[in-house]
């Protein structure tokens, strides 16, 4: 794991409560494809169920950076794609599963129109920082 230094609130900029505005480290960098809620064989789960999703889709995260060596520690920036912000409760639950609220990584939310499928209700991606 590398070490990660996260500014909560720099200087001049307003600090948020359910993420952090800046995280840096030294290490080598990994990015993990948006993550959808796809089980192991590629079938959709929860099928209009965000919290069943959510679940998955950090399932599918976690396995992502297991197989870089990487682990929730190590995220410095989530990206979260919505069809609609009420899923974010959801997200928020299932990120409390893996990452304690001092880890907090930096983030963005986007609400978009659609995803690559239409029962798909949010997609996450995510980068992270590992020891060389």
């Amino acid at each position: 794991m590398s070490e990660l230094t996260r500014i909560p609130a720099p200087d001049g900029v307003a600090p948020a409560a359910q993420y952090t505005q800046v995280v840096l480290g030294t290490g080598r960098f990994v990015a993990v494809s948006g993550q959808l809620a796809l089980d192991e064989d590629g079938k959709p789960v929860g099928e209009g169920d965000a919290e069943a999703q959510a679940r998955q889709v950090f399932e599918n995260l976690r396995r992502c950076l297991a197989a870089a060596g990487a682990t929730f520690d190590d995220v410095v920036k989530l990206t979260f794609f919505v069809t609609d912000m009420a899923h974010m409760s959801a997200i928020r639950a299932a990120r409390a599963e893996h990452i304690p609220d001092d880890r907090l990584p930096a983030a963005s939310a986007v609400q978009v129109a659609a995803l690559v499928r239409p029962e798909f209700l949010m997609e996450i991606e995510a980068f992270a920082v590992v020891s060389p």
